[in-house]
């Protein structure tokens, strides 16, 4: 059977970004059932199923599974396959081949999205319908041996990265001011499951006109109608008023498929008020609204820069300064407590157990600052944790917070708080790399009042224009004031009467994510989705003003059929597309 196209890419649109629904991706798999875990309860929810093949100890299955995907979650996948002996559905009935457990994230980050890994029986499957352990050896298998390979890709699709582009006019609209015409806009809405609407565009306000001609505009294709051509879209038209109470002229529907026939006779609307047309019989409309264009193209989104091969680049820096208690003590927030991990660890494992998926070495350059060295007891605001200067990357999250702990055990926490270094030293290594190959991202975890405001203004004001976002974690009580400046979500940082070019700091209280239940997994996944989800958006917009297109994914192996594992003993690898 001819194997599907591996696929990958994700879609990040800046404008109505909190009524936007999630980017879909298709997920091909050979494979029989698909689980995804629930973020607050673990339980795994049975996904989907492939179709059943028969006789071949390659399946290539055609079923694909659509599910959405969120770079600032870890979105957790499982995939069980059985050896199906009967068309019950009762999975218990078939014999158990193994699984294999994975994120979402991992098969995005991996090259070309494509990503495989081994099928192992576990002691224990879940059951299907109680979602309690079972024997997953009813096969005859070993526990934990190895019985195949799963190959699992995804891509984008199409809908989610189309942006359509139209303009609108309008003729003899209802006069709704007293000393003038009308002052019209129209607003938008998408259509939910539910039979609710969702509002996803507004027009500028014509002023004094009862014939006007809007501005084109450009909006997502999934924020119009989420991807579904047929889905009614409701378009409002009011006359605005100063005080917000704008009146409302008429109504009309229409949908993506009509809207794409462009400017014709399909297209001109009539506009309907529903109470007009009860009150009065000779009632024809409010005027009528007209499609003048449209066009549709694909943007370049994040997944295909991720797919094109493009790293991110991990570093994280953390703060050892004195006003973080001494790490000795239960008070510090650097103490180390045999039963639970401090704020900071906490903080950078969330982010990190993301964001590691995206960099294919994961070797992460790992930094202090605000410490007392040995031997000589000179500060510091930018010294590697493992002690290597001339290499300061740490093996996976696992070896930032092993030399983490050992530099908590040899410097002197001192201060005061400067962040300008560290940012420089990101920047450098951002500035050596700005082909789209690579993208940096620094996470800086502080408990304290920043102490050189005016260079680290001027050290972002510099970053913005290089491949690197930056996200800073504030732990502790302490008042991060600054550091909502540094953010500039309301106002744009600036430094010497010079802008930043791009918003590329994200700053959270971590307190604000202190679960008072203790769930800390579930916190922690809050803090992550918060800090992490400007950075698609972070990472298209410089590839975007820099003009960088994505480079094409690398080619797929393949098999000759003397390698094909289908020819070898049952104990081959079992190939799969998710």
């Amino acid at each position: 059977m001819e194997q599907p196209e591996d696929m990958a890419s994700l879609s990040e649109f800046d404008s109505l970004a909190g009524s936007i629904p999630a980017t879909k991706v298709e997920i091909t798999v050979s494979l029989c059932v698909m689980y995804t875990q629930g973020m607050e309860n673990k339980q795994w929810r049975e996904f989907g199923r492939t179709e059943v093949i028969d006789n071949t100890l390659n399946p290539d299955f055609v079923r694909k599974f659509i599910v959405d995907y969120f770079f600032e979650e870890k979105q957790n996948l499982r995939f069980d396959l059985y050896d199906v002996d009967s068309k019950s559905p009762d999975l218990s009935k078939h014999d158990f081949l193994g699984q294999a457990f994975c994120t979402l994230g991992e098969i995005v980050g991996s090259p070309g999205s494509r990503l495989e890994k081994p099928l192992t029986i576990g002691a224990f499957s879940l059951n299907s319908r109680t979602g309690k352990p079972m024997p997953a050896v009813s096969n005859g298998g070993v526990p934990g041996k190895k019985c195949g390979t799963i190959i699992l890709s995804a891509e984008e699709l199409s809908n989610c990265r189309d942006v359509a582009t139209m303009q609108f006019c309008a003729n003899k609209l209802d006069k709704k001011d007293f000393f003038g015409k009308s002052d019209p806009f129209l607003v938008f809405y998408r259509s939910n499951e539910d039979g609710t609407f969702t509002i996803c565009h507004k027009t500028e306000v014509m002023k004094n006109t009862l014939n006007p001609v809007w501005q084109t505009f450009s909006i997502p294709v999934r924020a119009l109608c989420n991807g579904d051509y047929d889905r009614t879209i409701k378009v409002e038209v009011y006359d605005w008023d100063r005080d917000g109470s704008h009146d409302f002229i008429g109504e009309f529907t229409t949908s993506y498929r009509e809207l794409a026939r462009g400017q014709s006779q399909f297209n001109i609307y009539e506009v309907v008020n529903p109470k007009k047309k009860m009150k009065k019989k000779k009632y024809v409309n409010s005027g009528t609204v007209t499609l003048l264009s449209f066009a549709v193209e694909s943007e370049c989104t994040f997944l295909d820069y991720i797919k094109g091969g493009t790293q991110i680049n991990f570093t994280v820096a953390i703060d050892f300064t004195a006003s973080n208690g001494n790490p000795s003590q239960s008070t510090s927030l650097h103490y180390m407590s045999p039963y639970q991990l401090n704020a900071y660890a906490l903080a950078l494992t969330a982010v990190g157990e993301i964001i590691q998926h995206y960099d294919s070495d994961k070797m992460f350059p790992a930094l202090g600052f605000g410490a007392k060295l040995p031997p000589d007891g000179r500060v510091s605001h930018e010294f590697p944790l493992n002690g290597n200067q001339e290499n300061p990357s740490c093996c996976g999250i696992d070896g930032i917070l092993e030399a983490y702990h050992r530099s908590l055990r040899t410097v002197q926490l001192y201060g005061p708080t400067n962040f300008a270094p560290v940012v420089t030293h990101v920047a450098r290594n951002a500035a050596a790399v700005q082909d789209g190959s690579q993208y940096s991202v620094l996470l800086i975890i502080t408990d304290g009042v920043i102490s050189d405001m005016a260079q680290t203004k001027e050290a972002i004001v510099n970053a913005a224009k290089l491949p690197m976002s930056i996200i800073i974690v504030g732990v502790g009580q302490a008042e991060f004031d600054a550091m909502v400046e540094l953010d500039g979500d309301d106002v744009r940082i600036s430094s010497r009467g010079k802008l930043a070019e791009r918003d590329i700091v994200q700053f959270v209280p971590f307190r604000d994510y202190v679960d008072r239940t203790g769930n800390h997994v579930l916190s922690m996944a809050r803090l992550a989705r918060d800090v992490l989800a400007e950075i698609p958006d972070q990472l298209v917009s410089y590839m975007k003003a820099q003009g960088i297109r994505p480079r094409p994914p690398p080619a797929a192996p393949t098999h000759s059929p003397s390698q094909s594992p289908a020819r070898t003993p049952p104990a081959s690898p079992l190939h799969t597309h998710i």
